[in-house]
């Protein structure tokens, strides 16, 4: 009898642990409602032409930059508040750098070029501050002028770098540097257009 209980309490032993696993799972849905807004604003419509550009006026051998162009980028909101830009790359995969933005594939697979985009001489509810950035989301901060694909930006005040100021307006310039791709692994045998697109959009902190 003993070596029958034994056997039976060995065999309970061993399955208690899926007989008592537990059979929940929790789910938190969470967030915060922001009592503001903000509206983002880009001069000339947030558009940059350079127009017909000849094959042979660029390089064989070397990327060719064929426009530098400033544009205003401005942030209103409806009151003071901590908020950063965020980009997205509409051409994702095109940009012939790691850090540049997409100008668009040639017979789906050749890269045209890229474009930078750079942030200088910002100005929040009439104070100049200094760009920063963030590349985890908004958890830890630093100086930089460079916006590239996926950083949050935002200002922050002259002497501290490590967390985003509160501001009802931000100006500030945007620089946009285009380079087409040394051209000997392209096929321009025909009309190509530059197809460079990015999303800028408002992320509240």
């Amino acid at each position: 009898m003993k070596k029958i209980f034994s056997t039976l309490s060995a065999c309970l032993l061993l399955a208690s642990p899926a007989a008592f696993a537990a059979s929940t799972v929790d789910l938190a849905v969470k967030g915060l409602i922001v009592p503001s807004a903000c509206t983002p604003s880009l001069s000339s419509g947030g558009v940059i032409d350079h127009g017909k550009i000849s094959a042979k006026d660029l390089r064989p051998d070397n990327p060719t930059l064929i426009g530098t162009h400033t544009m205003t980028i401005a942030v209103i909101c409806d009151a003071p508040i901590q908020f950063a830009l965020h980009s997205i790359d509409n051409r994702a995969g095109s940009a012939t750098g790691p850090t540049s933005y997409g100008l668009g594939l040639i017979n789906g697979n050749q890269k045209l070029g890229r474009y930078n985009l750079i942030l200088s001489n910002p100005i929040a509810d009439s104070v100049p501050v200094q760009p920063i950035a963030s590349n985890d989301a908004g958890n830890t901060w630093y100086s930089e002028r460079f916006w590239d694909p996926g950083l949050y930006m935002s200002v922050a005040a002259m002497d501290d770098d490590t967390q985003p100021l509160s501001a009802k307006e931000v100006v500030m310039d945007m620089q946009v540097e285009t380079v087409i791709a040394r051209t000997d692994s392209l096929d321009l045998s025909n009309e190509v257009p530059i197809d460079g697109s990015a999303t800028l959009e408002v992320k509240y902190l």
